[in-house]
């Protein structure tokens, strides 16, 4: 829940999801009617709770005082406990760091949170329970994105997961993400490797130059790809994360992917377990554009997901889509065509683009401004998309 807007919403409700945001409206409150608590520990707040009316709250995985828990309910408050036998918080109120997925990785990889998580979701038979946890965790991410994306300059980067970070295509996406960066603009990826990281890192390197950002890619690529050890490239990345400064960028990975780990380079990671609510709000967050790198078959599908939205966009809606790379949009995997004929007199027909260089494509967004940089989404209009 978002607390950070300190008026009600609604009436009477009020998001509540921290400790301090609690105190705050307890301060000199008999009731809890119309307030949404999730994921705070009130277990010292057993004096303020004594004072305040249970009904009307609704209460999500937040530790309670046990005597105050049997009277909030019998006052007719909603409580909803842990889901049990889950490794994660079904309610988390805020993003994941990168630290956050690795815990426990000093004990190897499979130690680690992220990685216990996904064998959590392999072997679930389809309890209801764990569907339910499953559900309510990526309602609480979308909750926590909703947040953090309000005010940003959203850049979506697209391009193949498979590419090794001692490629000249890796080096590239960090330049691009670096040059985005710079023009003021927050990177959001994936999550995952290849160009994903790239991306994610070369955002993270902002303040750094050019050359400092290729001396850290020279750096990575002693560690080329997870495949040979996981726990190898993910030690790299620290490292070298520790080093690039205060940079941010988004990553928005799956466990639906989870056999990938996720890159250690975006400093604010939405992790779901749905992909397809994944991918949707990978596009939707991108509202100061789209660059697609060279990728196989889920990169041209985002390509075309991307064109969807922006073909059915009101006059003035649409955000750019930027394919980088002439030969191969043309030739290799000719989207290009097919892309114009989809968009060839819409609206958002002036927003794609074919470049062939970093400079190009970085131009392309930064002479875009979004209508709304409060709004995570592209405008579509009310009509049958057909």
């Amino acid at each position: 829940m978002r607390d950070f807007d300190q008026r009600p919403q609604h009436g009477r409700r009020l998001d509540i999801s921290s400790l301090a945001a609690f105190d705050r409206f307890a301060r000199g409150a008999t009731s809890m009617d119309g307030w949404r608590i999730q994921d705070v520990d009130l277990t010292q707040r057993g004096e303020a709770l004594e004072r305040l009316g249970g009904a009307g709250a609704l209460v999500m995985g937040s530790d309670l005082p046990a005597e105050a828990k049997a009277r909030l309910v019998a006052e007719g408050a909603l409580v909803f406990d842990d889901v049990p036998d889950t490794p994660f918080n079904a309610y988390r109120s805020t993003l994941y760091t990168a630290d956050d997925l690795v815990d426990g990785i000093e004990h190897g990889y499979p130690a680690s949170f992220d990685a216990r998580v996904y064998a959590w979701s392999r072997t679930r038979h389809h309890d209801v329970a764990d569907t339910l946890a499953a559900a309510l965790h990526d309602h609480s991410i979308d909750d926590a994105l909703a947040e953090w994306v309000q005010g940003r300059r959203i850049v979506g980067i697209m391009g193949g997961h498979a590419l090794q970070r001692d490629s000249a295509e890796y080096r590239q996406a960090a330049h691009l993400a670096h040059g985005l960066a710079r023009a003021g603009r927050v990177v959001a990826t994936g999550g995952g490797p290849g160009a994903m990281e790239a991306a994610n890192l070369g955002a993270r390197a902002v303040a750094l130059s050019p050359e400092q950002l290729d001396a850290a890619v020279d750096e990575l690529a002693e560690v080329p790809s997870f495949h040979g050890s996981i726990d190898a490239w993910i030690a790299s990345a620290r490292a070298v994360a520790q080093r690039l400064g205060d940079g941010v960028s988004l990553g928005i990975p799956t466990w639906h992917y989870g056999h990938e780990p996720p890159n250690s380079f975006a400093t604010a990671i939405a992790k779901y377990f749905q992909n397809s609510v994944r991918e949707d709000i990978l596009l939707r967050v991108a509202n100061a554009g789209l660059v697609v790198l060279p990728g196989a078959g889920g990169t041209v599908q985002e390509v075309f997901q991307d064109a969807c939205e922006n073909s059915y966009a009101a006059d003035g809606a649409w955000a750019p889509l930027v394919l980088l790379g002439e030969a191969f949009w043309s030739e290799t995997m000719p989207a290009w065509p097919l892309l114009q004929a989809v968009m060839r007199g819409r609206p958002g027909e002036a927003g794609i683009a074919l470049v062939g260089t970093v400079a190009d494509a970085v131009a392309r967004i930064a002479a875009f401004e979004p209508a709304d940089e409060g709004s995570a989404l592209h405008a579509a209009a009310p009509e049958d998309r057909r």
